[in-house]
């Protein structure tokens, strides 16, 4: 089912208490992430709504500069989030956040490969995550990292649990419009493993690990959010 996101003006609230230096010279900012958050919790508390009455778990693929998952942490605390990323770099900034905005339901990252297999995903045990969410990595990676995710969240989910991704996609590989295809293009000359992911090649990989696409939630600038639910 495809979802138009309509939504009121959202109050772009940070609760980031003064940095300390040390703090400021490791967070690190992305414009995009500052453009999107808003739009991405809107879509997140839709989805979650049915269960905010109970304490849920979510981990956060790729987790970039930590903006993201600090936004998530503050709209809905009753998720407890575990961040992830492959750089340090990118870790850091993470515990620079969580420092920052003295969040409670946030833990510190911790290093994950989804290109490895799911037992080697930072001890996370099988049927332990409610949610799985995955924003702006799979045009970034390779296939294989696809299927680690998929693979990983077949395993890692518990029943009736989400897979929330959010990228830019391909349909049945075609392209459109234009300036997807110009995008299609950066991404595989910094990386010929990279590019925009397929939305019926991820549909086949979720149902090649007990899952099936839910909904496709339209956002700005032809991102889309595909929501996968674990049988």
């Amino acid at each position: 089912m495809n979802t138009k996101l309509h939504h009121p003006p959202h109050p772009a609230s940070t609760n980031i208490s003064p940095c300390h230096p040390a703090q400021v010279k490791t967070m690190l900012l992305s414009p995009q992430a500052e453009r999107n958050w808003e739009d991405l919790c809107l879509v997140l508390e839709d989805v979650l709504e049915d269960q905010s009455h109970r304490e849920l778990f979510a981990l956060e693929l790729g987790s970039g500069t930590g903006q993201h998952v600090i936004r998530f942490a503050q709209k809905m605390p009753f998720v407890t989030w575990q961040p992830s990323d492959i750089k340090e770099e990118s870790r850091d900034s993470i515990k620079a956040y969580i420092a920052a905005t003295h969040a409670k339901n946030v833990r510190q990252p911790v290093h994950l490969d989804a290109r490895e297999p799911w037992e080697k995903w930072a001890g996370l045990s099988r049927r332990s995550c409610d949610v799985i969410v995955a924003i702006n990595l799979l045009q970034y990676s390779s296939f294989k990292t696809a299927q680690g995710v998929f693979n990983g969240a077949g395993q890692i989910l518990r029943q009736n649990g989400l897979l929330i991704t959010y990228a830019v996609y391909a349909v049945n590989g075609t392209i459109t419009p234009s300036c997807n295809e110009h995008l299609d293009a950066e991404l595989r000359q910094m990386d010929p493993e990279w590019g925009l992911p397929d939305i019926n090649v991820l549909r086949q990989l979720a149902y090649g690990n007990e899952m099936r696409m839910e909904r496709i939630i339209e956002m700005k600038e032809y991102y889309k959010c595909l929501i996968f639910r674990k049988l």
